[in-house]
C-alpha cells in the first residue's frame, strides 16, 4: 500500500519557483500568440437549405473513392471539430487515404428556426444533402457518417431511406439512452422539457454547456486551467489550447421544437431501444437499416458510455454489422494522435472492403 506524499519545504518551494518561471515565460508567449483559427482543409459550399450548407473538402490528391462520405455532426457543437488542426484532422486523414469527404454545417438557428422539428434536421437537411450528392454522383446510394448526436440522425434518416445508404458508419452514438453510466439522461429523465421550451424558445448555448462541463466539474473547470500553467512557455501548445477552448464555446443555440422532440423521444422515450421515434408521422424501426453499418465508440466516454453505443448491435436488420472501440474520451477520438493513426484509417479500410 502506498504511504502518504511527503512534502518538503524545500521541494515546496522548487515548484514555487518553477510555477513562477513558467508564469513570466507565459507573459512573452501571450505577446506572440494571434487568434487561433481553425480548419485545417480547404472546402467549398455545394449545397445550401436556409442556414444549413454542405461543403466539399478539397484534399492534395483527387479522391479515388467512387462514392462520396457524407459526415453529419451533432447539433450541439460546430463540426470543426474533425478538421480542427493539421495534425488533428479526421477529415484529413480521410482525405488523404483516398475518400471524397462532405460535411453538413447546421449554422446557428435563430429565432426564425424556432419551431424547426427533428423532420426538418433529418428529411429536409440530411436528406436534401443526401439527395443532392445522389443526383450529382448519379448514383442511387451514399456512404454516410454520422457523430454523436448526428449519429443518432443517421441512424434515423437511413431506417426511414434505407435504399439511399450504401454504407452507415457511427461515431460515439447514443443508442440505448438509459443505461446506468449515462449522467446525461439521469439528469433529463425527469425534465418537463414543455415547460422549459415554452419558456425559453431557442435552447440557449450557454445553458448547453454548463450543463455538459458540470458533467465533469474538477477536470473541466479547475484541473485544466491549473495544467494550463505548464504549457505557458509553449507557444504551440498554447495555441492548441485555446483552440480547442475556442470549439468548446463556439455552440449554437438549439431550436426549440427539434429540442422538444429530441429530449422526450430519445432520451426520456429511450425511442430507438422502446420504439416510439417518430419523424414526420413515420415510425423509425432500426431494424430497417439492412445496409452493412460500422459503430465506433470511446472506452472512456462520459457523454456516451460504450454500453449506450454498443447496443446498436442487437438492433439493427443487416447481417454486416461490425464494431470498433478506441482507448479515449468522447474528444479524444477526433484530436488525439491515437486517433488519428487508427480512426481515419479503419473507416477507409472498412469502406473499402465493401467497394469491391
Amino acid at each position: 500500500m502506498t504511504g502518504p506524499i511527503q512534502f518538503t519545504a524545500e521541494g515546496l518551494a522548487q515548484e514555487a519557483m518553477q510555477a513562477q518561471h513558467k508564469l513570466r515565460a507565459g507573459l512573452d508567449t501571450l505577446r506572440q500568440v494571434e487568434d487561433v483559427d481553425y480548419g485545417a482543409t480547404a472546402k467549398e459550399e455545394v449545397w445550401r437549405d436556409g442556414k444549413v450548407v454542405l461543403y466539399r473538402y478539397r484534399g492534395a490528391h483527387a479522391p479515388t473513392a467512387r462514392v462520396p462520405l457524407l459526415i453529419a455532426y451533432a447539433l450541439v457543437n460546430r463540426p470543426y471539430m474533425v478538421d480542427l488542426q493539421s495534425d488533428k484532422s479526421i477529415v484529413r486523414g480521410l482525405l488523404e487515404r483516398g475518400q471524397d469527404v462532405y460535411i453538413l454545417d447546421w449554422g446557428y438557428p435563430d429565432r426564425s428556426d424556432r419551431y424547426l422539428e427533428l423532420e426538418d434536421y433529418i428529411q429536409r437537411f440530411l436528406g436534401g444533402a443526401v439527395d443532392h450528392l445522389r443526383q450529382a454522383y448519379r448514383m442511387d446510394a451514399i456512404n454516410l457518417l454520422g457523430i454523436c448526436q448526428g449519429g443518432a440522425f443517421s441512424l434515423c434518416y437511413s431506417a426511414l431511406n434505407p435504399r439511399k445508404v450504401r454504407n452507415l458508419i457511427t461515431m460515439v452514438t447514443p443508442v440505448d439512452f438509459h443505461t446506468g453510466d449515462n449522467m446525461l439522461s439521469n439528469w433529463t429523465r425527469n425534465l418537463d422539457v414543455d415547460r422549459f421550451v415554452d419558456t425559453l424558445g431557442n435552447v440557449p448555448a450557454d445553458l448547453m454547456n454548463w450543463c455538459y462541463l458540470t458533467l465533469k466539474p474538477w477536470r473541466l473547470f479547475v484541473q485544466k486551467y491549473v495544467g494550463l500553467v505548464d504549457i505557458l512557455d509553449d507557444k504551440k501548445a498554447l495555441e492548441d489550447f485555446l483552440r480547442m477552448e475556442k470549439w468548446i464555446f463556439d455552440s449554437p443555440d438549439q431550436a426549440g421544437e427539434a429540442f422538444r422532440q429530441f429530449i422526450k423521444q430519445f432520451y426520456q422515450g429511450n425511442g430507438f431501444v422502446k420504439g416510439g421515434i417518430d419523424i414526420g408521422g413515420r415510425a423509425v424501426d432500426l431494424q430497417q437499416l439492412d445496409m452493412p453499418v460500422l459503430n465506433i465508440y470511446a472506452e472512456q466516454d462520459h457523454l456516451v458510455p460504450p454500453d449506450a453505443s454498443r447496443a446498436l448491435g442487437g438492433l439493427v436488420g443487416t447481417d454486416d454489422y461490425s464494431e470498433l472501440s478506441f482507448r479515449g474520451g468522447h474528444i479524444g477520438i477526433y484530436v488525439s494522435s491515437r486517433a488519428q493513426r487508427e480512426v481515419p484509417s479503419s473507416i477507409h479500410e472498412w469502406l473499402e472492403q465493401r467497394s469491391r
